[in-house]
């Protein structure tokens, strides 16, 4: 029948109307959805059935992203309340938008915010009283909920000062809470993130009170002298020398217990710890504190002396297991080198059993590797755990020479100290798993995305000056800059470390002054520095022919006799990783038992498959979302798709092309009846374009 009536029409009509039922407004309350960090919501109006049906709904163009180097990110996971949402720009701005249309609100125009790639905002209200808290710059702001400006009976006219507090003597002015905090009754719980180097900042972990900034307590994560963990230290008083041990990745919280979950980061300097012997407690661990007060109820250390960065990069999850009939509440941590680690919540008693396994102790000079690190028996790991020969990829394109150079490496062990030879770490330096954390359902299943990449680096020793009075502006960039930009200033392939050849055709000096002063993205302050050595780093790239051109140095002596050679991912001649295929995946492990439900590849790259190799995954970022129906929403990996899975095998039901890549984990929330999921198109890493715009897609 070629033309339909007007009743079969209105049947078809009312037939597709029926089978989307409205459902009520939903919330996306915090960063990854809720206390427990869980990405879940139980939303379930969009189904594995009528997936494929998705459309944009709306699109926002946040501003400010840096379209020409493509250097700017989002890593925004934003927050939906009441109907309206809280995100933030690749301008580092926040802003408010009405969630069913994309139409803004409101958005900041701060000028203290040099240097952030923000993950996001946290919300607390307390009646009409509604505060949107937003790190930006070392500033922690409290923003009115309803016009977006800042409260000025909070803090300093609206902002906490991170660094005060944290200082200690010879640090840098580098910090900022760009992760989400934590809120429990009329407090903030606050993290953040310091420098790597051994002009680090303190990573105490402090809590303030939300209405006034003023600060109620402070956990020292590098103990001071009598109390616990002091003596993992040596030589004496740590704090005064050291800083790190930071809360960089965000935390989760068990509002009805009163305990917030904290994982913190490596001890500074990362990559050698001579002048820090021991095993370096509260470094590399998962702290339960008390949120009321924050005393220590137990701890656990992945990583006993850190030296290779494998610090937990995301907050654990919360979720609820069964065994043997009982349940459990439980506190998941997933790590940079695939490992999964849960933890009875209230006990710290480990779920699975977990072992002190020996691995290789010779290093440089100086060094006191541990003998011993822990590894979970139980669930398996998520990502491969060596490197080898039998490990190139078939088809790289120069194999030959990839296998020359890996047999002279340093590899075969995940936990394999580097030397002054080429050493390999497998999964990267950067995971295993990311900061974008993992996702859990209500029936005791984690979903974990991944990358497996090797990074090859090496330790140095540091060039000194000739005369130890006088320093030249290529020595000084030699000791700032080449471990992340190379010493022939060339970056790295993906150019999450930029090329700085030619950039005072890019960049001004007063460019570069401001980047050097603030930081930006994830490259800190180098505001530690004297005015006349930062203009001698800067006459040096801008190659003004004074590189051995000498002022008066004012370095000062050092501890850390070796420098890192950078994070060097990988790739063959071609620009493919060099390791067997898949580089990048989600794996399904169920943490009643342990044991792996399924792993698929996430990404690939079309013109492989297009050659009929199997779809390979990629290098991503960003995390996952599942619902209540069943789906498994990521963005994440490099070639700028958007997937939704099937939560119980893996499959792919549906993908669309984002304007550029999401490294960012969705949001889904209901209003007006609809529910929205919805990401943050900022690419700008691994290559890849960068943008501002977020996109909402609904039925």
């Amino acid at each position: 029948m070629k033309y339909l009536t007007i009743t079969t029409f209105l049947l078809f009509l009312f037939a597709g109307l029926a089978s989307v039922p409205p459902v009520p407004d939903t919330n996306w309350a915090e960063y990854n959805g809720d206390g427990a960090r869980s990405h879940f919501s139980p939303l379930s109006q969009i189904t594995p059935d009528n997936v494929g049906q998705l459309k944009v709904a709306w699109t926002y163009a946040s501003g400010g992203a840096d379209t020409v180097r493509n250097r700017t990110q989002m890593q925004c996971n934003p927050v939906i309340i009441d109907g309206i949402l809280y995100g933030v720009s690749a301008g580092t701005q926040a802003f408010a938008l009405d969630a069913a249309t994309g139409k803004e609100i409101w958005k900041t125009a701060l000028t203290d915010n040099g240097g952030t790639t923000s993950r996001g905002v946290t919300y607390w209200a307390d009646g009409e009283d509604k505060r949107i808290f937003f790190g930006a710059g070392k500033w922690l702001y409290a923003l009115d909920a309803t016009t977006g400006k800042t409260i000025s009976t909070f803090g300093e006219n609206g902002g906490i000062d991170l660094k005060i507090g944290i200082e200690r003597p010879g640090a840098d002015n580098y910090v900022q809470a760009n992760t989400p905090n934590v809120t429990y009754k009329n407090r903030i719980i606050v993290g953040v993130r310091v420098s790597e180097s051994e002009t680090a900042l303190l990573g105490d972990i402090r809590c303030y009170d939300v209405k006034t900034g003023k600060r109620k307590w402070t956990f020292h994560t590098i103990p001071e002298p009598g109390e616990p963990g002091y003596e993992s230290w040596s030589p004496a008083n740590p704090r005064q020398r050291l800083g790190g041990a930071n809360a960089w990745a965000g935390m989760s919280i068990d509002r009805a217990r009163g305990i917030v979950y904290v994982p913190t980061g490596s001890a500074a300097y990362d990559f050698y710890g001579g002048n820090r012997k021991g095993n370096n407690l509260y470094a590399n661990c998962l702290l339960a504190l008390n949120a009321n007060n924050g005393k220590l109820l137990w701890h656990f250390q992945f990583v006993h002396h850190d030296i290779w960065d494998r610090d937990p990069p995301s907050p654990p999850n919360l979720l609820t297991i069964t065994q043997n009939g009982k349940r459990i509440d439980v506190v998941a941590q997933t790590t940079k080198q695939g490992h999964i680690f849960v933890f009875d919540r209230v006990t710290g008693k480990p779920i699975f059993p977990i072992e002190e396994k020996r691995f290789p102790v010779n290093a440089v000079e100086g060094e006191q590797v541990s003998i011993t690190q822990p590894i979970p028996l139980k669930p398996a790991p998520f990502t491969r755990q060596t490197f080898t020969v039998d490990d190139i990829n078939s088809w790289a394109s120069n194999k030959d020479s990839i296998k020359i150079l890996l047999q002279k490496a340093r590899t075969g062990s995940p936990y394999t100290p580097l030397t002054s030879t080429m050493t390999l770490f497998f999964p990267g330096t950067d995971g295993g798993a990311q900061w974008g954390g993992s996702a859990v359902d209500q029936e005791g299943v984690i979903y974990v995305p991944a990358k497996q990449n090797p990074v090859f680096s090496s330790l140095i020793l540091r060039e000194q000056p000739t005369d130890s009075k006088f320093v030249t502006g290529a020595q000084l960039y030699s000791q700032n800059c080449a471990a992340c930009h190379g010493q022939d200033r060339r970056g790295n392939h993906d150019g999450s470390y930029p090329s700085l050849l030619s950039i005072e055709k890019r960049l001004s000096e007063p460019a570069i002054q401001q980047v050097l002063a603030k930081g930006r993205g994830m490259m800190p302050s180098f505001s530690h520095l004297p005015e006349k050595e930062t203009k001698a780093i800067i006459d040096f790239l801008i190659s003004k022919g004074e590189t051995s051109q000498t002022i008066a140095s004012t370095q000062k002596s050092t501890e850390i006799p070796y420098q890192h050679t950078g994070y060097n991912r990988w790739y063959d001649s071609k620009g493919y990783p060099v390791s067997t295929p898949p580089w990048g995946t989600i794996t399904a492990i169920d943490l009643n038992t342990g044991e792996h439900k399924w792993q698929v590849p996430l990404g690939e790259y079309k013109e492989l498959t297009a050659k009929g190799i199997p779809p390979t995954g990629t290098d991503n970022y960003g995390g996952p979302l599942v619902t209540g129906s069943g789906l498994l929403f990521i963005a994440a990996s490099k070639d700028e798709q958007f997937r939704a899975i099937d939560k119980r095998t893996g499959a792919t039901l549906w993908k669309t092309q984002l304007p550029a890549a999401g490294f960012a984990s969705p949001s889904t929330y209901a209003v007006g009846g609809k529910q929205y999921v919805v990401i943050a198109c900022g690419g700008g890493k691994l290559g890849g374009k960068s943008g501002d715009l977020y996109v909402a897609f609904a039925l």
